[in-house]
């Protein structure tokens, strides 16, 4: 397919983004300052629109063209629930503003992006007592873009519980068609949090709002057990003592699922996450297991954040650690996506990652029909 439409990535991570936009559309530029990332992104997608190094040093000089869209998915250690508390004043989340600097300087030479999509975590909603999403909408609207969000979970496309937060800016200068919002909040996209999120914004950003409605996937047919496999390269299966380990960290509950599957002597996966859990009023590190979709990968320091398997065959139990082929399509890559060769490396690239099919469904859904309404095709450099 030829690209009809130029994009930039920044906080590229591995081009996860890139993926789920599709043979659509061609990369102007990218970039990361995660060098890990950088040569995983470069090992997929070459490195000719790639610019290593921090965002609060690029200049506008440096982006080649005019973007119909600039995607960026910022970091998210200031807003989420494990972080600092920092907010979008954090060393590390903070990196949207030299971002932002940098988008608007490029409108004050004439080459205002027609879209900005903002991925983070659910988090940046509350925030600093939802003072962050405040501001942000603030200032994306005052640049003179339509604003709206949505709440994406890519377990509407894969066996992964990963709820994001999806924040949409459309130039206010361009039609707008119809087919793309509603006037309805109360939808599968706009949650509670969001709404009251919204409820709270300055009357300028609240008139600035479009509630952006794409259709509601079909369910997925791919489970857990789909994307596991019973020999993975990269990882090993724990020895008996390991497992029973993990098996006795279970409450009841969770423990009553184990022996249900192996009741039936028939495979069974499931994904085991440690918690922290308070009983009678002391902290207590529990396994959970689900046996229908992953927990959402992430990347705290610590192994323990990371998710194991356990396979169930009849009485026969066995578990090991995810492998790193098995996040990769957990984050909807292609089997042919080439993976750091460090376990460590290849966990934290996917785990920061954005959903590949929830790119591609923002894409095909709001985005590409928005430039088509306003046949704004600049792929040039």
């Amino acid at each position: 397919m030829m690209a009809n439409y130029g994009f930039y990535e920044f906080f590229a991570g591995g081009g996860m983004a890139r993926a789920g936009l599709g043979s659509g559309w061609r990369c102007l530029f990218a970039n990361d300052f995660d060098q890990k990332k950088v040569k995983a992104y470069c090992a997929n997608w070459g490195g000719g629109e790639l610019l290593f190094g921090d965002v609060e040093q690029l200049k506008p000089l440096q982006l080649p063209g005019i973007a119909d869209l600039v995607w960026a998915s910022f970091p998210c250690q200031d807003l989420s629930l494990a972080g600092n508390g920092a907010g979008l004043y954090g060393a590390r989340s903070g990196a949207f503003w030299p971002f932002w600097r940098l988008i608007t300087k490029l409108a004050d030479e004439g080459r205002k992006p027609s879209a900005i999509v903002l991925e983070n975590v659910c988090g940046l909603l509350s925030s600093r007592g939802g003072d962050d999403f405040r501001s942000l909408c603030e200032h994306v609207s005052k640049a003179g873009y339509w604003i709206g969000a949505i709440v994406a979970d890519a377990r509407d496309f894969l066996p992964q519980s990963r709820p994001r937060l999806f924040l949409i800016a459309l130039d206010t200068r361009l039609q707008v068609p119809g087919s793309v919002f509603n006037a309805y909040a109360v939808d599968h996209w706009h949650p509670t949090r969001l709404r009251e999120a919204q409820a709270l914004l300055p009357e300028a950003s609240r008139a600035a709002w479009l509630w952006f409605s794409p259709p509601v996937p079909l369910a997925s047919n791919l489970t857990l057990a789909d994307v596991i496999d019973d020999e993975p390269d990269g990882v090993n299966w724990h020895q008996p003592d390991e497992t029973r380990r993990l098996l006795d960290m279970m409450s009841p509950v969770n423990r009553a699922k184990v022996e249900m599957v192996a009741a039936n002597k028939e495979r069974a996966v499931g994904a085991i996450y440690k918690r922290t859990r308070i009983e009678n009023g002391l902290r207590v590190q529990r396994a959970e297991i689900r046996f229908d979709i992953a927990g959402c990968l992430r990347t705290p320091g610590g192994g323990s954040s990371r998710q194991q398997i356990l396979v169930s065959n009849g009485q026969k139990i066995r578990t090991r650690l995810i492998s790193p082929r098995e996040t990769a399509r957990l984050m909807g890559l292609a089997e042919d996506y080439i993976l750091p060769a460090r376990y460590n490396d290849a966990y934290h690239l996917t785990g920061d990652g954005v959903a590949v099919p929830v790119v591609r469904h923002i894409g095909g859904t709001i985005i590409e029909p928005f430039l088509r309404a306003n046949a704004r095709v600049k792929v040039s450099a």
